[in-house]
């Protein structure tokens, strides 16, 4: 760019005339490629090239001084240029010229900021002084990030693998559902879209910290963890001018419903554009994606992590409270919660603000749960803290582990009085995922939070978690579906029966739900039971509503005989609850009529959807600025017609707006089609999403997110 002077020099005092900052060849260097063609983005600790081009008049090295400057806020830092070939000293700023770096009217000056300095935008100016001339230019702006690839960096990792799966990838998988019948959405993290790296540095700028005392927070945006703790606070909006409001119950008609987003980008740009007003609407999910994308933007290594049956803590007292009726009802009057699953951040760093040991992956929360330290935040929170249990390691551990780890105490009610309790050990944080590297295969992290617990267990006689994950193929990708196998865990409440809920298959919207109960009678008596199921309607993230199905009878099992008991939940009974992405709280009561012992077992299922097909001619890799076709259907597998049937396809970066295809009538094995024209002006991963919804139901009965890669 054209060097402008910084004191009033007429042009034909002038005599620099352009700084070539280098952007292609410094961006290759720094891996920094496709996060801006508008300015110059190097790490930190790493040296980067500038060109200087003079006017008529070359500098003097004999006779005059060189020297740049780099201003961020008030802090500045001035650097003679000297003439090198050492290496550079990567604790403070430096400038050297190289042997044969000097040409006709050009000087190529390397320039190397200390590998403990802010992330920020930092501007440069060049000095030239001798005996009786000082000339000052303003060269222009540049990024600093920090620099996983540097050994002393704080945030350095060690292999190529995981620098390319956690900083450069621009996507991830986010696993939904429950531990037994778990889904996937790819997600577009959009780090390389235009205006993103202005999007995550404008986060930094607007925060509380940077309003109220600017140079302060210039200063410890060096420390990755107090970065991470910032960017946690600003992806919610509840304190601040952050990017996202959550909402959980209710309509979504002044925003987008959390199940529609696809990528990161654009919210952030619509965060951008709404000058400090929040998107609506986020979820766990989409809070954990966004967090991720600003961290892999600023250099810091972040991956997104789902914990099924995450427990939330209502009263810091490390046990989760559970209570259900005699009959089997889950009673929403604890003041803990269990999710089927939540969506949190993991990043990596080095902790030095709490000694050896904790390094490595913290868990990032941007979730609006509970206040840290009077901010509506949580972490960063090392894992190996968790695995630990070293409670009191910051930030937010004990409320974390809880989430991962905690004891549920599940108390049965009749008429106010407990007739029955039951602790549970091993429910809470019974499966953690995250996307493997250079793979969209799950990785099992389970053991990284509780594996001392795990031991434990094991010791006791369990041979604790395994879960067998089957994979098959359809044209949208793999589908994973799990099975626990669990051998029979010892009894830890004193009952005389053991009993046992499982599901006896993949459940499927339009199918029945088949259950069966186990109950064993390890006695030489004769029992005489009565069982009570109930099936209720949940949203992953609360409490269950009403039951819709209901079952009672009495039984009688014989001395040390396992009785086997078969249900079924006809679709009939669950279509006019059921919900989009609804789950089904099923727990059944066994009770003894002569002791009145009451057993409790419960089970948490998902029902998978219809699936929407959507295929892309010629492959999912397709050539930027070139038009492709795609064809999206849905076949309507349910024995039943479906009214107003409408298929919506939408894509960032692939599609202007909403294409829909609608039908007034969609019978059973009939499909519905729409074929649209995507072009892509960006590489980078793009995500094509079609939902399918029919008037029968007030929610979406199936969702797709398709995965484009642009090259």
């Amino acid at each position: 760019m054209e060097a402008m002077p910084q004191t009033g020099q007429t042009r034909g005092q002038r005599r620099l005339k352009l700084v070539n900052f280098e952007i292609q060849e410094n961006h290759i260097s720094h891996e920094t490629q496709g996060l801006s063609d508008k300015y110059l983005v190097v790490r930190r600790g790493k040296p980067f090239k500038v060109t200087l081009l003079f006017y008529g008049r070359m500098w003097n090295p004999n006779t005059e001084c060189l020297a740049l400057q780099v201003l961020l806020g008030e802090m500045s830092a001035k650097m003679l240029v000297h003439f090198s070939d050492k290496f550079f000293d990567r604790h403070s700023w430096s400038a050297r010229i190289y042997p044969g770096n000097i040409g006709h009217r050009v000087v190529t000056v390397h320039v190397c900021a200390p590998v403990l300095s802010s992330v920020a935008h930092y501007q440069l100016l060049v000095h030239i002084s001798g005996a009786h001339e000082q000339s000052s230019y303003v060269a222009g702006m540049f990024v600093l990030l920090c620099n996983p690839w540097l050994k002393d960096d704080p945030v350095y990792m060690p292999l190529d693998a995981q620098r390319q799966e956690y900083v450069k990838n621009d996507y991830g998988m986010i696993y939904m559902g429950t531990d037994i019948n778990f889904s996937q959405q790819p997600w577009s993290f959009s780090q390389y879209e235009p205006g993103v790296l202005e999007a995550c540095l404008q986060l930094l700028q607007v925060s509380p910290q940077h309003l109220s005392n600017s140079h302060k927070d210039y200063v410890r945006r060096a420390d990755p963890a107090y970065l991470s703790r910032i960017i946690c606070a600003m992806v919610n909006s509840n304190d601040d001018m952050g990017v996202l409001e959550g909402r959980w119950k209710g309509s979504y008609k002044n925003g987008v419903n959390p199940t529609e987003w696809s990528g990161s980008a654009d919210i952030l740009l619509r965060w951008m554009a709404a000058k400090g007003n929040p998107v609506r609407y986020g979820q766990c999910w989409v809070f954990a994606s966004v967090l991720c994308t600003v961290m892999r933007v600023l250099g810091i290594p972040s991956r997104v992590v789902t914990v099924f049956n995450a427990a939330h803590d209502g009263d810091g007292n490390l046990i989760t409270e559970e209570f259900y009726s005699s009959t089997g009802q889950r009673l929403g009057i604890s003041k803990d919660s269990i999710w089927n699953f939540h969506v949190w951040a993991e990043c990596w760093m080095r902790r030095s603000d709490i000694g050896d040991g904790f390094d490595g992956w913290q868990v990032v929360d941007p979730t609006p749960q509970e206040m840290s330290a009077g901010i509506y935040r949580c972490g960063p929170c090392p894992v190996v803290a968790i695995q630990r249990r070293s409670l009191s390691i910051p930030y937010d551990t004990a409320f974390i582990y809880a989430s991962v780890d905690s004891d549920i105490v599940r108390t049965i009610l009749r008429s106010g009085k407990v007739v029955g309790k039951k602790v549970d050990t091993k429910w809470v944080g019974r499966l953690i995922l995250t996307k493997s590297i250079g793979s969209d295969v799950p990785e099992d992290l389970t053991e990284s939070y509780k594996r001392q617990k795990k031991e434990q267990l094991s010791k006791m006689g369990d041979s604790g978690f395994a879960e067998r994950c089957m994979s098959s193929f359809d044209n949208n990708g793999p589908v994973y579906s799990c099975r626990s196998v669990r051998p029979r865990p010892p009894k830890q409440d004193g009952s005389s029966l053991d009993v046992t809920l499982t599901i006896d298959e993949e459940p499927t919207i339009g199918k029945s739900i088949n259950l069966t109960v186990t109950v064993t009678n390890p006695t030489n008596s004769a029992r005489l039971l009565r069982e009570h199921l109930s099936a209720q309607i949940k949203k992953f993230n609360s409490s269950p509503e009403k039951s819709f199905w209901t079952s009672h009878q009495d039984v009688c099992i014989q001395p040390f005989e396992d009785l086997i008991r078969h249900h079924s939940i006809p679709p009939s009974k669950y279509e006019a609850f059921l919900a989009g992405d609804d789950i089904v709280k099923v727990a059944v009561v066994i009770k003894d009529l002569k002791t009145k012992e009451r057993v409790l077992a419960i089970q948490d299922l998902n029902l998978s959807s219809p699936k929407i097909n959507i295929q892309v001619e010629g492959g999912d890799r397709i050539q930027v600025k070139e038009e492709c076709i795609a064809i999206v259907s849905f076949t309507n597998q349910l024995n039943k017609p479906l009214g107003s049937a409408v298929l919506t396809v939408e894509g960032y970066g692939l599609l202007q707006g909403k294409h829909e295809a609608r039908l007034t009538v969609l019978q059973p094995d009939e499909k519905i089609e729409k074929k649209i024209t995507i072009i892509a002006s960006t590489l980078g991963t793009k995500m094509l999403s079609a939902s399918f919804s029919h008037s029968s139901s007030s929610s979406v009965l199936s969702r797709c997110f398709h995965k484009v890669t642009v090259t």
